[in-house]
């Protein structure tokens, strides 16, 4: 899991973040086994959340990657955006990446928010490193990362 930040402000309408999956195994594995969760804060927010997919390169683009915003506990994050892909994305062959994916996250009236208390967000990393704070799963087991 790589990730790069794409708005580094504090405060924002959108939480905007670049990832990318990288399979660092010896075989090729189905991107549609893999899920992704990015991990914030409500900020107190009264509107449903919306994950948009503004490019990627994988087969099927952006339609083929479903955004789900999902509600959990604690306080470094209470919700996480999780995206899947379709079987349309096709294989990871090992030591490829996924290429550049760019999310964007909002609420649906474009409420305020904080960046800077969510789990997942990194201000420092504007280019692509990998980000154990955004979490990835292979079949539904964590694979990458360190959920808060």
């Amino acid at each position: 899991m790589r990730y790069a930040v794409r708005e580094t402000a504090a405060r924002v309408q959108g939480l905007s973040f670049r990832v990318q999956v990288r399979n660092t195994g010896d075989e090729a594995i189905a991107l549609s086994d893999v899920t992704i969760r990015y991990w914030f804060t409500a900020d107190g927010a009264t509107s449903a959340f919306v994950g948009e997919c503004d490019f990627t390169p994988i087969p099927g683009g952006c339609d083929g990657i479903t955004r789900t915003v999902a509600t959990t506990s604690g306080t470094e994050a209470d919700r996480y955006l999780e995206l899947s892909f379709s079987s349309a994305a096709g294989n990871l062959a090992p030591g490829a990446t996924s290429g550049e994916v760019q999310i964007r996250i909002h609420s649906a009236t474009y409420e305020t928010m904080m960046q800077t208390n969510d789990y997942s967000f990194d201000a420092t990393l504007t280019a692509f490193a990998p980000w154990e704070q955004m979490t990835a799963y292979r079949d539904g087991e964590l694979a990458w990362g360190t959920e808060p």
